[in-house]
């Protein structure tokens, strides 16, 4: 049997790259390609790997991913095969926070005709349900859902929560560490 892959998911600028920055800190390999650098809008990285994003005609790579980390949206996760068993930690953020993030990253990319907030709040609202609903019901997935603000403002007890997830395997003191509460910009 194959080791179980971790998933990081949640929707966009919900927090996805600190919690692959925590679990590389941890002790869990993770599973990038580097493509995506460092910038203003994750000063810790992006922790992507651009094969996922084709994970609907291609998921050969899942064959690697065994006991590794690797980044999802949340959009994604329903294109998993079912081959495969999957710890998934997925970020939820305040959605109000996670649209001025997504607004000051276009902004800062000079990208131009802002998006109806109500509408997409709508949007991932409704794909968040349905996601939840999905993952529920799937038995070669195990969840954990973490809040980017808790983590950020409790450490320790989310850190544990984490630990656990990860039957107390997790190197803590290192997670703690690597917790920048100077990125929380867009507080709510």
């Amino acid at each position: 049997m194959t080791e179980q892959i971790t998933i990081v998911s949640g929707l966009p600028r919900s927090g996805t790259s600190m919690m692959m920055k925590m679990l590389a800190a941890g002790g869990i390999p993770v599973l990038t390609d580097n493509i995506r650098s460092a910038d203003d809008d994750n000063p810790g990285g992006y922790f992507e790997f651009e094969r996922v994003k084709q994970i609907k005609t291609d998921d050969a790579w899942l064959a690697d991913a065994g006991g590794k980390a690797v980044k999802m949206i949340s959009r994604l996760l329903n294109h998993l095969p079912e081959d495969y068993q999957y710890r998934v930690v997925f970020m939820r953020r305040k959605m109000e926070e996670i649209l001025a993030s997504q607004q000051k990253m276009l902004q800062r990319r000079g990208i131009t005709g802002q998006s109806d907030d109500q509408e997409m709040a709508g949007l991932f609202n409704d794909h968040l349900q349905s996601i939840q609903g999905w993952l529920d019901a799937q038995q070669n997935f195990s969840v954990l859902y973490l809040w980017y603000h808790e983590v950020l403002n409790a450490p320790a007890e989310n850190i544990e929560k984490l630990n656990a997830f990860f039957d107390h395997q997790l190197d803590t003191a290192a997670i703690a560490a690597v917790i920048d509460q100077s990125l929380y910009r867009n507080r709510k």
